[in-house]
């Protein structure tokens, strides 16, 4: 792997800087929630301000329109859930299920030999579908594919009861802890992972090795 010694999960996916900016809504909606009296209006209209202060400054530095989109719309949905249901808690009812749906999308591209982490890497490399073919890497790939399926086990594990029982303080807390940080420890692991898991000589990520 010495062509990808210097290189990082973190570097090929673009590090943690999305992570931070998807805890910045959350935050705001709690700080917006408690600064008017628990007031559910209150805290979608600061939540939806950062959320649009972070669309423009992702739209400024660059980032794709799509991403800076999608980030916009979630705290978007967030906002109209919280508001028809009037439950402060369930700003964060679309986080848990989001986690939850990608839990099990993760474990199913595994079994059906199409693990995510590989689609996400090839496409950052333009691989198309070639790293499929490297027997090596599809290894890889699973096991690097796995770490990522338990960041989202955990989160739901605990985001889960914290909704349920409408603790929007505790929630808030959790979502931070397990957004940037875990996102960081993922990247390192499974980074590892894959690095131990490829074979002694085999070139590295840039370089899928098909079969003759």
């Amino acid at each position: 792997m010495a062509t990808d010694q210097a290189e990082s999960l973190a570097s090929l996916l673009g590090g943690r800087g999305g992570a931070v900016d998807a805890t910045l809504p959350p935050v705001a909606f709690t700080i917006g929630w408690l600064a008017t009296g628990r007031s559910v209006v209150g805290g979608v209209a600061v939540a939806v301000l950062a959320g649009t202060a972070v669309a423009l400054w992702r739209w400024r530095r660059g980032d794709r329109p799509r991403a800076v989109l999608i980030g916009l719309l979630a705290v978007c949905l967030a906002a109209v859930v919280a508001l028809r249901t009037g439950r402060a808690a369930d700003f964060f009812a679309v986080q848990v299920f989001s986690n939850l749906a990608s839990a099990l999308v993760w474990m199913v591209s595994i079994v059906v030999r199409r693990p995510l982490l590989g689609v996400v890497v090839g496409a950052a490399l333009r691989q198309r579908g070639r790293w499929r073919r490297d027997p090596a890497l599809l290894r890889a790939y699973g096991r690097g594919s796995w770490v990522w399926a338990a960041t989202y086990v955990v989160r739901v594990a605990v985001f889960l009861p914290l909704w349920l029982g409408g603790q929007v303080l505790a929630l808030t807390v959790a979502r931070v802890a397990l957004t940037w940080p875990l996102v960081a420890a993922a990247l390192t692991v499974s980074w590892v992972v894959i690095r131990r898991s490829l074979p002694t000589g085999h070139p590295g990520l840039r370089h899928p090795v098909e079969p003759r």
